[in-house]
């Protein structure tokens, strides 16, 4: 058989998996990112002397990142330098803090201590749970391109946790009294763009993968993993075009026939991969066959990120590597957020000081802080030029007044701002930097699928289809569409599975 060339639009950490697994099992790889360097809204930001990761900074379920390297014959450690946190990250609010850890005895006594009463709650939250992920995985590592799909003997297993009107708080009130443990067990909602009152029960998994499988950093950032990931396609013969923009999908009646590119170049292709953001890409690549703008915002989508890139003078050896501080209002941060209306003043804030365990973010002695505050997308055009710098002064005091970095404001040397707006700049539709909301009516089959409905050769990874946001889901998702153009050309492949012998271990 000739060899089949694709098109992978987007070097995200879906474009990249699914080029590397494809470029491995004989394809001709082509990846098109329009960006100077790769990863996608997991690239890496410079700043001077430091190194920023712009979007994800938690590494959990690692085994799966390990499967994806072993399917091409290759180790992750051969690669990546990991650490696994312990404690994994500070949670905070206004009288008390929580640490938590992956070791079941040392999370036990930490709740003890700052929670009595509540460590029976939490042991019989890691069993039930166990059971519950091992139901729920395999539904996440098929496709759903049809209603068939749901006749499958592991989804009728799993449909009692998926066909609740629960949500992951609801969940969670079966198992903690106190409403800020709830919160140590559900802000995981957070990773999906959504509301642990709104989310549904079924993500209740996502915090048990935390507490029972760790959270891992990779030395220099967490972009490190898509610069690993394009050495190896690179290895396997792979093409990755960088400052390479895609002006428009070239296709006739159901079938894609390529790209073209801003420079008027055509790329020819047997297949197409989409890993850019799904609104945006369907929205404005389909020249004559694209979603209209109206149509698209009828969908829900996550909420967004507003973002501070720092780099200090000084080293907070005090401040964890994770840092959560809760709005003192939870509850009303979270309405707020989603009504995509209000910007609140009291907000929640995740600071990353990986410094602390990384030496090669800063210079000896400084420090790269990642700052993030959840709030809304643009869909209403909010105006963060005018407000960004009065909302960036609101989120340092804050930061002061409730951390141990007392004189931050007096040690920003680098720094840049990134708001919804700039996401939305950037490519990301609406702004929404966590993709397509995860309600019951965008998820399986009722979100896009892996094969897009309408064409026979176009693909898509990465947040905005099944499983859903979060590295291992996207990382899934490629796996998944990869595997549906092999069976497409009758490609044999064989995947790792690393995940079944863990899931059996009980809690």
């Amino acid at each position: 058989m000739k060899q089949k060339h694709v098109v992978v639009i987007g070097a995200g950490p879906g474009g990249l998996t699914t080029a590397m697994l494809l470029a491995n099992r004989g394809f001709k790889v082509t990846v098109i990112e329009k960006e100077q360097v790769v990863g996608g809204r997991s690239r890496e930001l410079r700043l001077g002397d430091y190194s920023f990761d712009m979007g994800p900074t938690f590494l959990h379920q690692k085994f799966v990142l390990d499967e994806m390297f072993a399917e091409t014959g290759r180790k992750a450690e051969d690669y990546l330098d990991f650490v696994k946190l312990d404690p994994m990250t500070r949670l905070s609010w206004a009288d008390k803090s929580l640490h938590t850890y992956a070791d079941q005895q040392k999370m036990g006594e930490e709740i003890d201590r700052v929670f009595p009463g509540d460590r029976e709650g939490y042991e019989r939250f890691m069993r039930d749970h166990s059971k519950k992920l091992r139901t729920l995985y395999p539904v996440l590592q098929r496709p759903y391109d049809s209603l068939t799909a749901y006749l499958n003997q592991d989804v009728m297993k799993a449909l009692p946790y998926v066909a609740t009107r629960d949500s992951v708080f609801d969940v969670l009130e079966k198992y903690f009294k106190d409403d800020r443990l709830r919160l140590a067990f559900t802000f995981q909602a957070k990773y999906l763009g959504m509301s642990p009152w709104d989310c549904p029960a079924l993500f209740s998994i996502v915090a048990y993968t935390e507490y029972k499988y760790g959270i891992y950093h990779t030395q220099g950032g967490l972009c490190k993993i898509s610069e690993a990931m394009a050495k190896v396609i690179e290895e396997e013969g792979g093409e990755i075009q960088l400052g390479s923009e895609v002006a428009e999908i070239l296709y006739s009646g159901k079938r894609m026939n390529g790209v073209k590119l801003t420079t008027g170049e055509t790329i020819h292709a047997d297949d197409v991969v989409v890993n850019a953001d799904f609104g945006h890409a369907m929205t404005k690549l389909l020249n004559g066959g694209s979603i209209p703008q109206q149509k698209m915002r009828k969908k829900r989508f996550s909420c967004s990120t507003f973002m501070l890139y720092l780099g200090v003078d000084k080293l907070y050896e005090q401040e964890p590597h994770h840092h959560i501080l809760f709005a003192d209002d939870y509850e009303r941060n979270v309405r707020e957020i989603q009504s995509e209306t209000t910007v609140s003043d009291d907000m929640s804030v995740y600071i990353r000081n990986s410094s602390i365990n990384d030496p090669r973010v800063a210079p000896a002695g400084h420090s790269a802080l990642y700052i993030l505050v959840p709030t809304i997308n643009n869909r209403h055009d909010q105006d963060w030029e005018t407000t960004k710098r009065h909302y960036r002064d609101q989120v340092i005091r804050r930061i002061e007044k409730h951390t141990t970095m007392t004189d931050l404001s007096d040690h920003i040397v680098e720094e840049a701002i990134y708001t919804p707006q700039d996401w939305q700049n950037s490519g990301v539709f609406l702004g929404a930097t966590f993709n397509l909301s995860h309600h019951l009516g965008q998820m399986l089959y009722m979100r896009p699928h892996n094969r897009y409905q309408g064409f026979d050769n176009c693909y898509l990874v990465g947040g905005g289809t099944h499983p859903g946001s979060g590295l291992p889901t996207i990382y899934e998702s490629a796996r998944i569409s990869t595997n549906l153009i092999c069976d497409r050309y009758d490609v044999a492949y064989s995947n790792v599975d690393f995940a079944t012998p863990l899931l059996a271990q009980t809690a």
